[in-house]
């Protein structure tokens, strides 16, 4: 049972549109994953996790410890944004903004 997914989610201020599109499946899909009507198989499992940077166990409830990674690419973003001024910061922040509003 995904009894964490939501929460990665919503703490991602992330739909299940969104969700569903970076996985590659409906929002139908993700809905019964967190309302545990249906599971995923491995290979979802993994990526989910994968997207979230966290592990497979924290994932399903049998770790408390999220382990969270930042993956390559946004490691080189936060990079990025570390090394901009207040100004510079700002616009990146609301050009993000209006690209993630763009997306759904």
């Amino acid at each position: 049972k995904m009894i964490r997914l939501r929460e990665l989610r919503e703490a991602r201020h992330m739909s299940q549109v969104r969700l569903a599109m970076e996985l590659n499946v409906t929002q139908a899909v993700i809905s019964k994953y967190e309302l545990g009507k249906s599971d995923p198989d491995i290979r979802m499992l993994c990526s989910i996790a994968d997207l979230f940077g966290v592990s497979v166990d924290f994932l399903i409830g049998r770790s408390e410890n999220s382990e969270y990674r930042l993956r390559a690419d946004e490691e080189k973003f936060l990079n990025t944004y570390r090394s901009l001024d207040t100004r510079r910061r700002e616009m990146l922040a609301s050009y993000a903004e209006g690209l993630r509003d763009l997306n759904g």
